[in-house]
């Protein structure tokens, strides 16, 4: 009777041992949702909201980074290297649907409004990019690979313009932060506080 409990055992710790093995084989990654109380962009450090603007990356040791613009994602993979990424994630500008970043269709105008103005909606589709460009008026189609050797160049006339996304004027480098605190001081003068 003893065997035949050890085999079972046996049997059981194998299949056991055999789950865990196509479980960690078969990594799979999901978008996770957004929590503008405590999510901060990772690149510019701003609040990420909750809009069609966010995007995120997962790495394949399970880290998450979110970001409140396309742009700032861009940024971390050139700071960070694309080695390591296990899934990245845009939103649809219509629906604000999670999509893979690979399978997004962009349309790309310096004067779009973006968060940290980098110009770039994300669409699910290439026909929901087509009607918004025929809708605005502007606007260029690219796909992910174009997104890799675009220039991503903020639109600076467009970084005063952020604060009804709930972001402030300042930028992601000095020049940025530098006219974003000269402002202020400016108000702080004219308001005497």
């Amino acid at each position: 009777m003893n065997k035949s409990l050890n085999r079972r055992w046996t049997l059981v710790m194998v299949l056991m041992f055999g789950m865990v093995l196509l479980t960690a084989c078969g990594t799979k990654y999901a978008a996770l949702p957004i929590n503008e109380d405590v999510d901060i962009c990772a690149i510019c450090k701003m609040q990420v909201k909750d809009d069609a603007y966010a995007t995120q990356l997962t790495t394949k040791d399970g880290q998450n980074y979110k970001f409140d613009d396309i742009g700032c994602m861009n940024q971390w993979k050139k700071e960070n290297g694309t080695d390591n990424i296990g899934m990245d994630y845009v939103r649809d500008y219509n629906d604000k649907e999670w999509i893979e970043y690979s399978k997004a269709t962009y349309v790309y105008d310096a004067s779009l409004r973006t968060p940290m103005a980098y110009g770039i909606l994300n669409f699910k589709d290439k026909p929901s990019a087509e009607a918004f460009i025929a809708e605005q008026g502007v606007g260029t189609i690219m796909t992910a690979e174009d997104l890799a050797s675009h220039d991503w160049k903020q639109n600076t006339e467009n970084m005063d313009m952020m604060g009804e996304h709930g972001h402030d004027a300042h930028g992601h480098g000095e020049e940025g932060a530098s006219e974003g605190t000269h402002q202020e001081g400016e108000m702080e003068e004219e308001s005497g506080h």
